[in-house]
C-alpha cells in the first residue's frame, strides 16, 4: 500500500472518529494534518502540511514538543495539557495524546490527536483569580455583597428525622474532620456544606467549592493543586484551590466524577497535609477541611470503581445522608410558606397561602428535582400570579404537566406535519426532562442518555434548551 493510500485511510479514520489529528514521518515532516486540527490550532492546513513540524510550531521548545518526544525518545504521552503559540502568535490550549509508530523496532512516524480546551482553561483561570480576590476580601474582613452564605437557620424542615440530621450536621460544624454528604440532586447538599463551614470553627476563613464533574481531567489536577511555570508547555505559577482555601474549607461536589488517579493524590494530601503543584518539586503545607458530596450511594460508586474505597473511609469520618423530598413530605407546608415569602418579596406580590386543592396537588407529586424543584414550582406560580392572595391548583404546574404541553407528546395526527417532527419533539422533551433532573449537568445527562457529550451539546443548541 502506498503512502498516499495510508494517508487517505488515516484521514478517513480521523473524520469518522471526529478527532483532530497530526501525523509526522521519521524526519519530522507533516504527512497528515486534518481540518479539525487546523481549526483547533487556528491556522491553515497549508501552513503545516508537507513542512517540518518544528518550523510550523517554532514557539514550542524542542524538548517540550510531544511529537519530538515520540519521534526521538519513543515516548507515549497521553492526555497532556499544552499551551502554546500557533504560527500566527495566537495562544492555544489543548489536551494531546501523542504516540510513536514503531515498525520492526524502528520509529517510522508519530501521531498526535488533540482536543481544544482553550475556553475551558481561560474559564478555570478566571475562576481561580476570582476566588483568590474573594479570599483576599474575606481575610481583610470585607464582606462580599451578593454572595449567598448559608447557615443552619436557612435549612428548612421540621420533620423529626430531618431535624435529627440538622442536629448531627451542627455537631460536625463544631469539629474539624472531613464530612461526606450523600443526597440526590436538589436536596440541598451545598446548603448543609456551607452551614457546617459558616457556623463552624473556620467561619472567618475561605469557603471554596468545586464541582468535580464540571472540569476536564486535564485541568482538574492543576485547579486543585496549582501549577509551576515550566511544569508543562505553557504552564504558569498559579496557586490551586487547596492553597487558596488554606485555613478554611474546600467543598468537592460530585467527588465520584474525579478521575481515580486524582482521587489517589487527594487521599495523599488528606493523609500528609501538604500538596505539590503540578510540575513542581516543593511540598507546600496546607490546612484545609474537606467536605465532599455524592449523589449516588457510596457502595454503588465503589463497586463500579468510581470512588476509591480508601478515599471514601478517609472522607466519610462524618457521613450525612439527606433524604429526598418525597420521603419527608410533611416538610412541604413549611417549605412552601418560606418560598412564598421569598418570592412575594422578589416579585412584589401578596400571596398568603395555597388552596386545599393546590396543597393536595403539591403533596401528590414525587419531586424528582427535590426541594429545588419545589422552589422552582412556587417561584413560577408566584411570578405568574395576578392580584390574587391564594394560589389555586391551576396556578401550579408540575413536571408531568410540562411534558404534556411539549409537542413530542401531543397527538401525532393533530400536531405534527411529519414523523421526524414528532420524533424530534419527543427527543427534545426527554433531553429537557433529563437535564432538569440532573440540574443541568451535561456530562451526567449524556451518560444516562447513552450519547456522546458533544452530541448532546449539539442537540441542546438545536432545540435552544
Amino acid at each position: 500500500m502506498k503512502n498516499k493510500e495510508y494517508q487517505a485511510i488515516l484521514q478517513m479514520a480521523a473524520e469518522l472518529l471526529g478527532g483532530a489529528m497530526h501525523v509526522v514521518n521519521a524526519e519530522g515532516i507533516t504527512i497528515m494534518y486534518n481540518e479539525e486540527m487546523a481549526e483547533l490550532e487556528k491556522i491553515n492546513v497549508s501552513d503545516v502540511q508537507g513542512k517540518p513540524f518544528r518550523e510550523a510550531f517554532a514557539s514550542i521548545p524542542e524538548e517540550e514538543s510531544t511529537l519530538y518526544q515520540a519521534l526521538k525518545h519513543r515516548k507515549s504521552i497521553i492526555k497532556q495539557q499544552q499551551t502554546y503559540l500557533n504560527v500566527y502568535g495566537k495562544e492555544v490550549t489543548t489536551v494531546n495524546s501523542t504516540v510513536p509508530i514503531i515498525v520492526d523496532d524502528k520509529v517510522v512516524a508519530a501521531m498526535e490527536v488533540a482536543r481544544d480546551i482553550t475556553g475551558i482553561r481561560d474559564m478555570s483561570n478566571r475562576l481561580l483569580d476570582l476566588q483568590d480576590s474573594v479570599n483576599a476580601k474575606v481575610d481583610g474582613k470585607e464582606e462580599k455583597k451578593g454572595i449567598s452564605r448559608y447557615r443552619f437557620k436557612d435549612i428548612i424542615g421540621d420533620s423529626r428525622p430531618f431535624e435529627e440530621l440538622v442536629a448531627r450536621a451542627g455537631k460536625a460544624s463544631r469539629n474539624d474532620v472531613s464530612v461526606l454528604i450523600y443526597g440526590e440532586t436538589g436536596v440541598g447538599k451545598e446548603l448543609f456544606a456551607q452551614s457546617i463551614h459558616y457556623d463552624g470553627l473556620r467561619k472567618n476563613k475561605p469557603f471554596l467549592a468545586q464541582n468535580c464533574a464540571a472540569i476536564p481531567e486535564s485541568l482538574l489536577e492543576g485547579m486543585l493543586f496549582g501549577t509551576v511555570k515550566g511544569g508543562f508547555t505553557g504552564a504558569e505559577d498559579r496557586a490551586g484551590l487547596f492553597e487558596q482555601a488554606n485555613g478554611g474549607t474546600l467543598l468537592l461536589d460530585e467527588i465520584s466524577a474525579m478521575p481515580i488517579g486524582i482521587q489517589g493524590k487527594l487521599l495523599r494530601v488528606l493523609q500528609e497535609e501538604y500538596i505539590r503543584r503540578v510540575g513542581g518539586t516543593r511540598d507546600i503545607a496546607v490546612d484545609v477541611r474537606i467536605i465532599a458530596t455524592i449523589n449516588e450511594p457510596a457502595e454503588k460508586l465503589m463497586e463500579e470503581g468510581r470512588l476509591r474505597r480508601d478515599l471514601y473511609f478517609r472522607l466519610g469520618i462524618v457521613n450525612l445522608s439527606i433524604p429526598p423530598l418525597r420521603e419527608r413530605k410533611e416538610d412541604i407546608p413549611v417549605l412552601v410558606s418560606e418560598f412564598l415569602k421569598k418570592y412575594n418579596e422578589r416579585f412584589g406580590k401578596e400571596i398568603w397561602m395555597v388552596s386545599d386543592a393546590a396543597r393536595d396537588k403539591l403533596y401528590n407529586y414525587e419531586y424528582p428535582g427535590n426541594v429545588r424543584e419545589l422552589e422552582n414550582i412556587i417561584m413560577a406560580a408566584v411570578s405568574m400570579a395576578d392580584d390574587e392572595h391564594v394560589l389555586q391548583a391551576e396556578d401550579i404546574e408540575m413536571g408531568s404537566e410540562y411534558k404534556g404541553r411539549t409537542s413530542g407528546f401531543r397527538d401525532f395526527a393533530a400536531n405534527s406535519s411529519s414523523l421526524s417532527e414528532y420524533l424530534e419533539g419527543i427527543e427534545e422533551t426527554v433531553i429537557r426532562q433529563q437535564l432538569l433532573s440532573n440540574d443541568g449537568n451535561v456530562s451526567k445527562t449524556a451518560k444516562e442518555l447513552g450519547m456522546l457529550r458533544q452530541n448532546l451539546q449539539h442537540k441542546i443548541k438545536k432545540y435552544d434548551i
